[in-house]
């Protein structure tokens, strides 16, 4: 099995996911280990000589100006984790839940953090043995990180909250019996270094990354398979267009369509053909696709910086210079979460029209609402309120939360992020906009059987193929949530996007865009 180090090595996205599922495995290397033991050694010398530094000797937020005795900072740091774990509300997902830890300990392990090597082991101990904390959904505001979520994924290491195990929900020390194990004491300064930082925020950053990805290559494998089934023209994807307004997203969808089309007999059906242009919705796929794509670009830009740095408070540099910064407010990931959160949104406005476009009975051969005998039968009509009920669902789910501030911790904290919240609401958008684009799916497969025996191309053929292995064509009406929910497991699946990657190996052709491996994660 791979092996990442963490604290050393450069943590991205898919990386993580690969660790949360056991496909890598992160272990400590041995200068990580020296600069954990060496940061622990600072502050335990700033305790020793009494300096008064935030957060190893002083209360939290607003109450930074209260001393605390020698003998009292192990209890203040229990103290903190049990006050501060106050959130409400549905335990996120439980791969969530374990990315927050790798997050946690690969950031703990740069050595600012002045954490005990003994705890960053128990964590990486919950890792491997899949014993992963419940934490609530809401809580945080994103400012001196995530503080409630952060404080119950740590509060299992005193042996208190509830975590996950053999799939059930236990008490904590029910499972630490289980391995004869007891809750750890924490030492000066570790409650606040485990507590301050932006794992939550940035553990939804790192799936959107991922989902968005495969939700981006999806949506334009769909959108192709329409373009086909409502014989759409090639020619607004073709490259001398695009090099004359080059944005990487756009050049990049454009040739993947393309590439996907190349060979296609409706690349002939339009020579003597009186329709002039494609509706917007076919016509400008790279313009709106491309768009998202760069918006994807630099969402992982943003979210690989945070993975790999340093986001809790105060940081120890060294045994005469701490600071007590802002690194852990959310503000640089909350921008591009939401923004993120529109351009998700908006492949689904997209798809949304595109299964109207194909109700509409404007295609020769294609017959109005996608159903030969109408009248009688509804068609798939009703399919096409869906996507519009959950289109509409996004667009309200735009509003950012960065766009809010309300202060907390006395004023201390008198502008926050609200960062929790656009990580939460991106992942919800990208479950809606799955749901429209298997919509999609069921529309394009039954505007392309019109076309039969239409020379196509390999990927496309496949997809159809594919499709139709777990969905018949549909004549009469009946219900469709059986076919709905097929339709769905098979865009969240990916397995499309990979079912194309593999003809485009066997087939020595690289479908996606130019080649360019930028939108890789």
């Amino acid at each position: 099995m791979k092996s990442f180090n963490y604290g050393k090595e450069k943590l991205t996205s898919a990386v993580a996911i690969a660790i949360t599922k056991g496909e890598i495995k992160g272990v400590l290397a041995e200068d990580s280990v020296a600069a954990i033991n060496q940061s622990a050694q600072y502050v335990q010398e700033i305790v020793d000589a009494g300096k008064v530094v935030y957060g190893i000797n002083t209360g939290f937020g607003p109450l930074c100006t209260s001393l605390i005795s020698a003998s009292d900072t192990k209890k203040l740091q229990e103290n903190i984790l049990k006050s501060h774990a106050v959130g409400v509300g549905e335990p996120i997902e439980m791969e969530l839940s374990k990315l927050m830890l790798i997050l946690k300990v690969h950031a703990l392990a740069k050595g600012f953090s002045g954490i005990q090597l003994s705890t960053v082991d128990r964590i990486i101990w919950h890792i491997e043995n899949n014993v992963i904390p419940i934490v609530p959904k809401q809580g945080s505001v994103g400012a001196s990180g995530d503080l409630a979520p952060l404080s119950h994924l740590f509060l299992p290491l005193i042996g208190l909250g509830k975590v996950w195990y053999n799939g059930e929900i236990k008490n904590t020390q029910e499972v630490l019996d289980l391995f004869d194990l007891k809750g750890i004491h924490l030492a000066a300064k570790e409650g606040l270094a485990l507590i301050n930082g932006t794992q939550f925020m940035a553990a939804h950053g790192v799936k959107a990354v991922i989902e968005m990805n495969r939700l981006l290559s999806t949506a334009d494998l769909v959108a192709t398979l329409m373009i086909e089934g409502l014989n759409g023209s090639i020619k607004p994807f073709y490259k001398e267009l695009h090099e004359l307004r080059p944005y990487k997203g756009n050049v990049f969808v454009a040739s993947t369509i393309y590439n996907l089309l190349k060979g296609s007999t409706i690349l002939e059906s339009h020579k003597n053909c009186s329709r002039v242009q494609d509706p917007y919705s076919l016509r400008c796929i790279p313009q709106v696709h491309g768009a998202s794509r760069n918006t994807w670009l630099h969402l992982k830009e943003i979210i690989e910086t945070e993975i790999n740095s340093v986001t809790d408070n105060p940081i120890i540099i060294n045994g005469e210079l701490t600071i007590s910064g802002g690194s852990f407010h959310g503000q640089p990931i909350a921008l591009p979460l939401d923004y993120a959160t529109l351009a998700v949104s908006e492949l689904g406005n997209i798809s949304d029209r595109r299964v109207y476009l194909s109700l509409e009975g404007q295609t020769n051969g294609v017959p109005k609402l996608l159903m030969k005998s109408t009248g009688l039968n509804s068609g798939f009509m009703i399919l096409q309120y869906s996507t519009a009920a959950i289109a509409s669902e996004n667009k309200g789910l735009c509003f950012p939360a960065s766009a809010d501030s309300i202060p907390t911790s006395l004023g201390q904290e008198d502008h926050v992020s609200m960062g929790s919240i656009s990580g939460r609401k991106l992942l919800q958008v990208l479950d809606n906009v799955d749901k429209i684009l298997s919509i999609e799916l069921l529309c394009a497969a039954q505007a392309k059987d019109y076309h039969q025996p239409l020379l196509s191309t390999p990927i496309i053929e496949a997809i159809h193929g594919r499709i139709r292995e777990i969905i018949p064509h549909i004549e009469e009406d009946q219900p469709m949530t059986d076919f709905l929910d097929k339709a769905l497991a098979l865009v969240k699946s990916g397995e499309l996007v990979e079912l194309a990657q593999t003809i485009s190996k066997e087939k020595s052709v690289n479908y996606l865009g130019n080649g360019a491996n930028f939108f890789e994660c």
